[in-house]
């Protein structure tokens, strides 16, 4: 009697979902979070823009605009300008 309750059934080896389901399952999961976290971080920044005023919003934007242009790395305005602005 022990022998046969150690015994697997053949049966139960097709319950359940196959491996390429819970991929699939798995991607599904990792897209939705990845959509829900690039919402929530154009909410925060929608936010954190709201509360500043007129001329923080227009400085932040050329500054992104200036750093969109040149590139990653070191953004230094040009000799000239440094010297004679400000």
């Amino acid at each position: 009697m022990v022998m046969l309750l150690g015994v697997p059934i053949p049966g139960w080896a097709q319950e359940g979902i196959g491996q390429k389901e819970q991929e699939r399952i798995q991607q599904h999961k990792e897209k939705e979070e990845k959509k829900k976290l690039a919402k929530q971080r154009k909410n925060d920044h929608k936010r954190h823009m709201a509360m500043q005023d007129k001329a923080t919003r227009k400085r932040i934007r050329q500054n992104t605009k200036r750093a969109n242009k040149r590139g990653s790395g070191l953004h230094r305005d040009p000799f000239l300008k440094r010297i004679f602005t400000k």
